[in-house]
């Protein structure tokens, strides 16, 4: 009987059509028959064991004694015949041909492919055929003859050429799909590394250089520098607002702002403050605002921060020569003149040294004015007073984070 692999592989060779048969003559389909017509003096069964061996650790090295460790002629035909068929159609198709088991994987079907075709001179699965042993059935494997090293090589270093790897386009279609589909895991070390490396060397080049500079001053014996005055920790912090007549916040209703989280329009407080015998307005209000700390034993504690507001530099000379040191924050309207007589009269310069906030309603338009000053706008609705506590949590937020930045011995703890 004619070698099973041998006569499909030159029936693919010479593009013979192969054919179908059973008892009743030829048929249509592989799973209706019994054998495959390779050529017109060729018929072999389609179950005859080949030579290509299963994996699965099998030493097997004759097809006829051991047949359930080879593939089938039919599982051979197959794997060439749907050669291009991805691995989605390839797996129903052999099923729909009568092969539930037994048939060629996708992982070897390229390699087989190709020794089929002649792109390949030898597969690692093919056994030897008998013709191609020169030794008697049964004698033991014959020791491969060493080759010659060259001179100042090992015999270890040399191994046999490995075949080349070729990629298959469907298989590395269906990777790509896959790997689009994969969700990528995080743990704690990749969640706070961030993803733009930081380079802090500037910062300790210029440690370098000063820590230098006191190691020469310590070695020279020249004293100390003086320590900074710390401030006073009791000082409490200014609030300087406009006293423009267009100005949201005024006098009249700044503590009922600050302090209650209820914005009331001027002319309103006003009003009130008329009705109430009050003329004129006090130029220096204080205003207590409650906090929640919690301390180092894990109990919540409350405590209530002062601040004082003022409306010109008359009040703030009140408290002092060093009463600039205790503003940390000015409200304006937009207007330069209301800068003239501070101690700071360049916006710029200001807005610097103190926090700025420019006050207007929600719906009014941006005032280009303030394109350059550093200030925070501090937008008031007209109607709705149940965002009032909103604006002004927001407005403590971002002034205590200046503050602690800037001034923090004005800062209660």
């Amino acid at each position: 009987m004619a070698d099973p692999l041998l006569a499909l592989q030159d029936a693919i060779r010479n593009n013979t059509t192969i054919t179908y048969s059973n008892a009743a003559g030829p048929c249509a389909s592989l799973a209706q028959a019994t054998h495959l017509v390779l050529s017109p003096t060729t018929t072999l069964p389609k179950a005859t064991p080949t030579r290509l061996r299963k994996p699965g650790g099998s030493t097997s090295t004759d097809p006829q004694a051991n047949p359930s460790d080879f593939f089938g002629l039919d599982a051979v035909y197959l794997a060439w015949s749907l050669r291009d068929k991805s691995v989605g159609d390839y797996l129903p198709l052999v099923r729909e041909n009568g092969l539930v088991v037994g048939f060629v994987s996708v992982t070897e079907r390229k390699a087989l492919v190709d020794w089929l075709e002649g792109k390949l001179s030898q597969h690692d699965r093919i056994v030897p055929s008998a013709s191609d042993s020169k030794t008697p059935p049964g004698s033991p494997p014959q020791q491969r003859s060493v080759l010659s090293s060259a001179p100042g090589q090992s015999l270890g270093a040399i191994s046999p050429t490995k075949r080349r790897y070729v990629v298959d386009n469907q298989d590395a279609e269906v990777v790509k799909r896959i790997k689009q589909n994969e969700v990528e895991l995080s743990d704690r070390n990749t969640v706070l590394r961030g993803a733009k490396p930081n380079n802090f060397s500037n910062v300790r080049a210029m440690f370098t250089e000063r820590l230098k500079k006191l190691k020469e001053a310590s070695k020279a014996g020249a004293p100390p520098a003086p320590a900074p005055t710390p401030k006073i920790g009791n000082m409490f912090p200014i609030i300087i607002i406009s006293s423009s007549p267009t100005s949201l916040i005024t006098m009249y209703n700044v503590k009922r702002f600050f302090q209650e989280s209820s914005f009331e329009s001027p002319a309103d407080a006003k009003a009130r403050a008329s009705s109430e015998g009050v003329t004129r307005p006090e130029d220096v209000v204080a205003i207590y605002r409650k906090r929640t700390h919690i301390d180092p034993s894990g109990q919540e504690r409350e405590t209530q921060d002062r601040y004082f507001v003022v409306d010109g530099v008359e009040a703030l000379a009140k408290f002092g020569n060093d009463a600039w040191d205790r503003v940390v924050c000015v409200l304006t309207t937009g207007q330069a003149w209301q800068f003239k007589p501070y101690k700071w009269t360049e916006p710029r310069t200001l807005f610097h040294h103190v926090k700025g906030f420019y006050v207007s309603w929600a719906n009014d338009p941006p005032n280009p004015k303030i394109k350059d000053w550093n200030v925070t706008e501090l937008k008031i609705d007209q109607n709705r007073r149940h965002v009032d506590k909103s604006v002004l949590a927001n407005f403590w937020k971002t002034l205590d984070t200046w503050t602690l930045a800037n001034k923090p011995w004005l800062i209660k703890t």
